[in-house]
Formats: C-alpha cells, sequence, structure tokens
C-alpha cells in the first residue's frame, strides 16, 4: 500500500503515460515484485513436504501461476480496480463506499464498517512483516556468496531497516525519483534470470497447463489446501494495486502489470522451477542460485535496494491509511507532518514509523531468517484479500446494483478463492502467524474504542446541552457586553451551544460581535470540491452557523477553508479571528455505555490525542482552550 511517493499525485495531474508508468512500477508493485526472492524457496524448504520432483515443481508452478492469472489479473487488475471512490482505492476508501452502499441497512451497514476496520488493523500487522521478510530474503544472498557471515544476515539487515525508517521524517521525495527506474529494471532482470533457467531446460513449460496442479493434489494428497500458505507468498503486494489507484489511476497500474510486471514474475518463477528440475539441491535458494556466480553480488546489491522500495511503499502506505482513519473518526488525531511543498500525499506520522519499526526489529530478531518468518506471513495478507472481497460484494450488490444472477456467481468464485487462501494460512497463527493477527486484534480494540468513546462523549455533552435558539433569545433579554471581531467555537453539534461559549461567558462576561459555531464534517468520499466546502446560516444576534466539510484525504485546513466566506457580516482576517476549543476530561462512572477498562483505554487515548490546534492548523496565537469534565 505505499501511497506517500514522490509521484503520488500522478493520478491528479497531467503527466507523459510512459512516466506515469515507470513511477507506477516503482511505487505499485515492490512487494508483490520481491515475492521471487523467498516464494519457491518457502515452499520446498519450509516443512511442506513437497518433493522436488516433476509433479512438485510443475504443480507448484502451475498453482503460481494461475494464482497470478486469477486473484490479481482478474480480482484486483480487472474487477477490483473499478470500484473507487472518486478515483481513490484501498481498504479505509473501499469501507466508506460500502458504508454508503449499504445505508439503507443499519446492521449491514454496521457489520461492514468492522469488517473494514479489521481488514485496515490486519494491514498494519502486514506493514511490520513486509520489510522484515523482504529485506532478510535480500541480505540472506550474502551466505552464497561468502562462506562464513551467515551470523552477519541480522545485523545487516536491521541496519538497513532501521536506516529506512530513520529517513522518513525527511520525505521521500529526492530518492522517490530513483524508485520507478531502478523497480523497471529489477523486473527486467527477473525475466532475464528466468529466460536463462528456461533455456536450460524447457520442459518448465508444461506448468502453464492448469492440469499439473491437479496432478499435484494427487501426488500430494496429505499436504492438501495447507500448500497454498506457501502459494500465497507470490501474491503478497496485490492490495497495493488497489490501494494506489487514487496515485496513479487505474490504466496505467494495469498496463504496467501486463506489460511488465506479470510476464517479468511468471518468467522467473518458471527460471527457478527448471532449476529446480536439473538440480533439486537448488531449493535452499533457487533464486540465488539461478544466477551465475559472477552475477551474484552485483544481484545482492539490486535485491536489496528493490526490498527497500517494497518496504518504502507500505511504511508510506501506512501513513496514508492513518492519515483515512484519523478523519473518519477512527484513530485519535495524531500529529501529520507534510514532507513535499508540492504533493499533499507526502506525509510523515511519527508514531506509526517509530511503531512500525519496534515491530519490524522484533520480527527480524525473533524469527533471524526470512524462511521461519514466511511461516508467520499470509495470515494477515489473505484476511485483507478476503474482507476486500466481502465489501467489495456490497458496492456491486448494493451501490452498482449489478444484476444478481451476473454478480453473484463471479463474487463467490473470488470468496471461495480468498476462503481457501485463508484458511491454509490458519494453521500458521500457531507457528509466529500470531504476531500480525494480536497486532491487528490490539489496534482494532483501539478503532473501535476510539469511535464508541466519541459517539458517548457527543451524547454526554448533548445532555448538557443547551440548545441554540433558547440561547440566543437569553441574549437578547439580557445581552451582554459585546468585542470587536470574531469568534469561531469549534463543536460537533451545529444546533447547540458550545460549552467553550458557555465558559467564556460565565468567565469573562463578555460575547465577540460575531460568533461562529463552526462544525467540522468528513465525507465518505476523499476529496470535496471548493465549491462545496461551505455551508453558512445566520441566527441573528451576530450568531451564525457554518459547516466546512472534508474529504477523508483533504488536509483540514480551517484558516484557508473559512477564508471561501463572502458573507458580508463575517470578517475572518487573522487578526480579527480567535478560536477557541474545548478539551474533555473523563470521569469514570457508573452510567451505562462502555467496560470500565474501555472507557480507561478512550481516556487515555483522548488525553494524548493530537488537539484541534495543530489538526485544523490553527494560528498558535488566536487559540484559547477552555477544559470540560465529562462523565462516561
Amino acid at each position: 500500500m505505499g501511497q506517500a511517493i514522490s509521484q503520488v499525485d500522478a493520478g491528479h495531474h497531467p503527466a507523459k503515460p510512459l512516466s506515469l508508468l515507470i513511477a507506477a512500477v516503482g511505487v505499485v508493485y515492490g512487494d508483490i515484485g520481491t515475492s521471487p526472492l523467498y516464494t519457491l524457496q518457502q515452499v520446498f524448504s519450509g516443512g511442506y513436504g513437497v518433493q522436488v520432483d516433476h509433479v512438485g515443481v510443475l504443480g507448484i508452478l502451475a498453482l503460481i501461476f494461475w494464482s497470478l492469472i486469477w486473484v490479481v489479473s482478474l480480482k484486483y487488475v480487472l474487477f477490483i480496480l473499478r470500484a473507487d471512490n472518486q478515483g481513490e482505492g484501498g481498504i479505509m476508501a473501499l469501507t466508506a463506499l460500502a458504508r454508503r452502499a449499504s445505508s439503507s441497512y443499519p446492521r449491514l451497514r454496521s457489520t461492514l464498517v468492522v469488517f473494514g476496520l479489521f481488514g485496515a488493523a490486519l494491514f498494519y500487522g502486514d506493514s511490520m512483516i513486509t520489510p522484515a521478510i523482504s529485506v532478510l530474503s535480500a541480505v540472506e544472498g550474502l551466505e552464497l556468496a561468502f562462506k562464513g557471515v551467515e551470523h552477519w544476515v541480522v545485523p545487516l539487515s536491521l541496519v538497513v531497516l532501521v536506516g529506512l525508517f530513520l529517513i522518513q521524517r525527511h520525505g521521500t521525495a529526492r530518492i522517490g525519483i530513483l524508485f520507478g527506474p531502478v523497480m523497471v529494471l529489477w523486473f527486467l532482470v527477473l525475466a532475464a534470470l528466468g529466460v536463462y533457467g528456461i533455456m536450460q531446460n524447457p520442459e518448465v513449460l508444461k506448468a502453464l497447463n492448469p492440469i499439473w496442479a491437479v496432478r499435484f493434489f494427487v501426488a500430494h494428497p496429505g499436504i492438501g489446501v495447507t500448500i497454498l500458505g506457501a502459494v500465497v507468498l507470490s501474491l503478497t503486494g496485490a492490495e497495493a494495486l488497489y490501494a494506489d489507484m487514487g496515485h496513479f489511476g487505474r490504466k496505467p497500474i494495469a498496463r504496467a502489470w501486463f506489460a511488465l510486471v506479470l510476464p517479468a514474475l511468471v518468467l522467473n518463477y518458471f527460471g527457478q522451477g527448471a532449476l529446480l528440475l536439473d538440480n533439486p539441491e537448488a531449493a535452499r535458494n533457487p533464486f540465488y542460485l539461478l544466477a551465475p556466480s559472477w552475477a551474484l553480488i552485483p544481484l545482492v546489491f539490486l535485491s536489496t535496494l528493490a526490498t527497500v522500495i517494497a518496504s518504502q511503499a507500505v511504511i508510506s502506505g501506512a501513513f496514508s491509511m492513518t492519515l483515512q482513519a484519523i478523519q473518519l473518526g477512527y484513530i485519535p488525531r495524531m500529529h501529520v507532518q507534510h514532507t513535499s511543498s508540492s504533493s499533499q500525499g507526502q506525509i510523515y506520522i511519527g508514531a506509526v514509523n517509530w511503531s512500525l519499526m519496534v515491530g519490524v526489529i522484533l520480527l527480524v530478531l525473533g524469527f533471524e531468517s526470512s524462511t521461519a518468518l514466511a511461516s508467520a506471513y499470509g495470515v494477515a495478507v489473505t484476511g485483507t484479500m478476503l474482507i476486500t472481497t466481502v465489501l467489495v460484494s456490497a458496492v456491486v450488490l448494493l451501490l452498482w446494483k449489478w444484476p444478481p444472477l451476473l454478480a453473484i456467481p463471479v463474487l463467490l468464485c473470488f470468496l471461495l478463492v480468498d476462503g481457501l487462501f485463508f484458511a491454509a494460512n490458519v494453521p500458521k497463527i500457531v507457528q509466529g502467524g500470531a504476531f500480525p493477527v494480536l497486532a491487528g486484534i490490539v489496534l482494532f480494540v483501539l478503532m473501535t474504542t476510539w469511535k464508541r468513546g466519541k459517539q458517548l462523549l457527543v451524547e454526554r455533552l448533548d445532555e448538557g446541552g443547551l440548545p441554540l435558539p433558547i440561547f440566543i433569545s437569553s441574549i437578547r433579554v439580557q445581552p451582554p457586553h459585546r468585542v470587536q471581531g470574531t469568534a469561531v467555537f469549534l463543536t460537533a453539534r451545529p444546533d447547540a451551544v458550545p460549552h467553550a461559549l458557555l465558559h467564556n461567558l460565565l468567565h469573562n462576561q463578555v460575547l465577540h460581535e460575531q460568533v461562529v459555531l463552526l462544525t467540522v464534517v468528513y465525507e465518505d468520499s476523499p476529496r470535496v470540491p471548493a465549491s462545496r466546502r461551505f455551508e453558512v446560516e445566520a441566527y441573528g444576534e451576530g450568531f451564525f452557523r457554518v459547516v466546512l466539510h472534508f474529504g477523508f484525504i483533504d488536509e483540514p485546513d480551517v484558516p484557508a477553508a473559512l477564508k471561501l466566506c463572502h458573507l458580508a457580516e463575517l470578517d475572518f482576517s487573522p487578526m480579527r479571528t480567535t478560536y477557541f476549543l474545548s478539551r474533555e476530561t473523563i470521569i469514570a462512572s457508573k452510567l451505562d455505555g462502555m467496560a470500565r477498562w474501555r472507557e480507561a483505554l478512550f481516556s487515555f487515548m483522548l488525553k494524548n490525542a493530537n488537539g484541534n490546534l495543530r489538526f485544523f492548523n490553527l494560528p498558535f496565537n488566536r487559540v484559547i482552550e477552555l477544559g470540560t469534565q465529562v462523565e462516561m
């Protein structure tokens, strides 16, 4: 899900088709493009009991080839990419789309949102495993080039990974321009190595026939669908095609897949298979052993670069998805740093960066090799793939209103394949796969606690709220002293008097000439055009209700948005406008709501959340914050 590289705005700005295609290769296909490093090695050396013979090799290659065709080419490239939310993709954008599609069915809507949140939570677990397994598998090539360096693999991998996380705060604009050309070179090398291997044993091309997959299951009855837990490694990164659609568009991503990525992957897998048919001992590392000895060191270097780019894409995707989740109200507000003045999508979120880094370090130290780590890989990936299919099913049937006779068979086929892949990976939970699942569960609990806590908070504040018409009537009867300027009070409920306004009037005994009750609303769409940004309603006595609309990837710059208001009575000039914020303190009580531990968790999250001041880009010297205690 790499979404914040230097070309991130390519989907919304004119660009040459070739440059757009190269940029898409660099950002979108890093994860799936580095899968050949470890997929066949894991199949034949991962303890699955697959024999390195004609039936085993050709059967596995047939499974990989047809999985790439069905899951990536048909499901994602030709089908899922059409489920765009105003051009945006990814699990959070799809959740918003599914929520809109099921708006007439409240229970279904809530269920789909839960699915979407859990899919997003699983992605964070995947975001830790992808950099760890990719970089480890690349550096392990040194073991073939130099004897006695096995004990250096983990330290070198950690140096590369820690360095990658350390540079995140500086942005990736300068190095991002290299991502596309490097990954194009990577796929050309994959294809060349594959052709070289196939020429040694062209018989491997028989695996294009799906009958070899059937023969494999007949010859290996004890393995069953569990082998799909290794085959799925060839599909990791498929979600990135959908996640990055907003930055490149559907056509460049699809063209890059069919013109370069798919042929290169298939050639390389078949080249490795040809090597295994000739030399079963090569199963210990078929990717690197496929290369001539003179090319090994350059290949290790290129592989490390490719895995760093793949890791960068996943990390950037985690930043982008976190921002979407914040603005949809599922995660507490965090400090978001924009690392580029020209590309809005380039962001850095420190809390996410350091959390991912700690998780990656623990994974590398705990598993120590890509083979061991592969035993934990796949649970989060297949879980997210399955959830994506469930969400898109609601969109197809309820929003697009496809004929059920056409849609249901296709969707059932997608669900069946995704379900088989997920079932094959479930046993990995006890082999180390519990890590991403536990990380996903923890994040799911945090997201649902935050969402429910915010709902309860608004309800509690509303209980003691004073209706705005009654308050304005009392102002007419007993007018307080009015001072010059405009006071902007941020409130979730525009029809009630904000607590900050009541506190200010109680303690300071004054009101500003213009009082604006400002509510910020996030839509289920990614962007809101300037023409729909602003709503204003005058109540009389200098009171105005203003509603600002933002999309879930828009930057919520409140002062800039208020400048769009051309109402003569309102003056939002910087030196005449004061912003009043309310900060709530939670007090545990016996009122109905959440469990006590969730109340304590929500209170902690609320206390440590980034305030409205930074999040809405308010001027530091024009903000007054007033506190309120709320029982939950």
